[in-house]
């Protein structure tokens, strides 16, 4: 049996996300989807980051209300353990491999043969996984600050960070230290947006204490990282994309991807756009628009090469 999890039912940062539930293996995965799925577009189907989930996509989603009337397919999910989807009987069963056979399974609900894949952090590495086990259920991807040599700096910054925020009592406390942190990641947002991303991660109890959006037990995984470890790379993962059409995107002031491995990244895919995204760490907000015209157009692009035909 999936084990449970709170998530206020009115929670803000979900309210334009109104989700179905699709059972994929013991946990029900949250699943929301925009404009029409169809023959005539390849939807784009979005993976938030490591404990994060779907309300990082809503300027995203919110784009594509203004793009090709609204119509243009766009599925958001959470992952096993976030947001509001389940959390897994076995806390072993967390991986980018198992999540990528949830993602298969989702799919496959949804009658998607193919779709295009944008992958957001941990998003990303899932991509890959579904790259190398179901090559061709992918036709493109899009990785954000994404890749196959995951920056150790970013998983102790990001520990650390949710046990010290987890850690304070009371509401000005803590909205003051999630302030101090996401200003580093977004040093050009007032306060007031600032406050408006906490609900992204976190919603705030009785007491004025941070919960998380996601099982505790993700983390238990991160335990034994350090600041100055060197992650294994996979390279192999990554070559796997060349199945498919590839855009590469890095916020520039991410601690998840090295700049240097971004560049060997685009070195490795000469035909792979690579863009980055100016003034703003992990998670991208999706809300300039060179980036999402280049999105749109990889959308477009890819589509009319899969379909024979314009969107």
């Amino acid at each position: 049996m999936p084990r449970q999890r709170f998530v206020p039912p009115d929670h803000s940062a979900f309210a334009a996300l109104p989700i179905s539930q699709i059972i994929a293996r013991d946990a029900p995965i949250a699943v929301h989807v925009r404009g029409e799925l169809s023959s005539r577009r390849l939807p784009v189907l979005c993976l938030a980051g490591y404990q994060r989930n779907m309300s990082d996509f809503s300027d995203f989603a919110a784009f594509f209300d203004r793009f090709d009337q609204g119509r243009w397919p766009v599925v958001l999910l959470d992952l096993p353990g976030r947001g509001r989807s389940g959390s897994p009987a076995r806390p072993a069963d967390y991986g980018a491999n198992r999540a990528a056979e949830d993602v298969a399974g989702v799919m496959a609900s949804l009658g998607i043969d193919r779709a295009v894949i944008l992958g957001q952090g941990y998003g990303g590495q899932v991509a890959m996984a579904l790259s190398v086990k179901h090559p061709l259920l992918l036709a493109g991807t899009v990785l954000l600050d994404a890749g196959p040599v995951t920056d150790s700096r970013g998983i102790v910054r990001l520990r650390n960070n949710m046990a010290h925020v987890e850690s304070l009592r009371g509401t000005r406390s803590v909205v003051a230290s999630f302030r101090r942190m996401l200003a580093g990641d977004y040093p050009e947002l007032s306060p007031e947006r600032l406050d408006s991303l906490i609900g992204r991660t976190h919603y705030l109890d009785r007491r004025g204490r941070a919960r998380p959006l996601h099982d505790p037990t993700l983390f238990e995984a991160l335990k034994t990282i350090s600041f100055d470890d060197e992650l294994a790379p996979q390279w192999p993962m990554f070559d796997a994309l060349r199945c498919a059409p590839l855009l590469l995107l890095r916020t520039q002031l991410t601690d998840q991807l090295r700049a240097e491995t971004f560049r060997e990244m685009a070195r490795r895919r000469p035909d792979a756009l690579a863009l980055t995204i100016a003034g703003q760490g992990s998670p991208a907000l999706f809300d300039q628009n060179e980036e999402m015209e280049a999105i749109s157009a990889f959308l477009v692009s890819v589509s009319t090469r899969v379909l024979g035909k314009a969107a």
